[in-house]
């Protein structure tokens, strides 16, 4: 005999373990929103429930249960929902907050999704012709490469960097 759960009439917080390969690629996700926005709260899956002949519809959303694009689709593994769900974090916080993310520390350029050698990896476009599109890293290691930006770098009195760059 299995056991029955009364399906909620709201949209809720999806429990842990109840949709295992999601949560497992939210994770990553959130390892990225975490190293370059962390003033952000992590993101979470909200669950609608069922209309007519529709299932249950999961979103990523912001902690307080904001969310915006599509649902998420069935996917078989960690692998194959890892881009969905990357897309669809990138539609909530732009579509919420009005904020580009994740952006390319080298060029300040919003970066996508993309697959490099199999893997789903944050595409920059590039900084023009001398910088092409790079993968800036693998979906979930963006710790691995993100710097933050520092304010007090000292520039030189034409206002660039020592690379050259315009300033603020």
């Amino acid at each position: 005999m299995t056991a029955t759960y009364p399906i909620p009439s709201e949209p809720h917080v999806v429990p842990a373990g109840e949709h295992p390969i999601w949560q497992e690629a939210l994770a990553a996700v959130n390892r990225d929103l975490a190293a370059t926005l962390p003033e952000r709260h992590p993101l979470c899956l909200i669950a609608w429930p069922p209309e007519g002949y529709e299932g249950e519809q999961v979103y990523v959303a912001l902690a307080g249960g904001d969310a915006h694009g599509h649902s998420l689709q069935p996917a078989g593994s960690v692998e194959a929902a890892l881009p969905v769900v990357a897309e669809a974090a990138q539609d909530t916080i732009m579509g919420c907050r009005w904020q580009v993310w994740p952006v390319c520390t080298l060029h300040g350029l919003g970066m996508h999704v993309a697959q490099e050698a199999g893997r789903p990896v944050w595409l920059c476009a590039g900084g023009g012709p001398r910088e092409p599109a790079h993968a800036r890293a693998a979906i979930g290691e963006l710790a691995t490469v993100h710097r933050p930006r520092r304010p007090n770098r000292k520039r030189r009195k034409d206002g660039k960097d020592r690379r050259g760059r315009q300033g603020d």
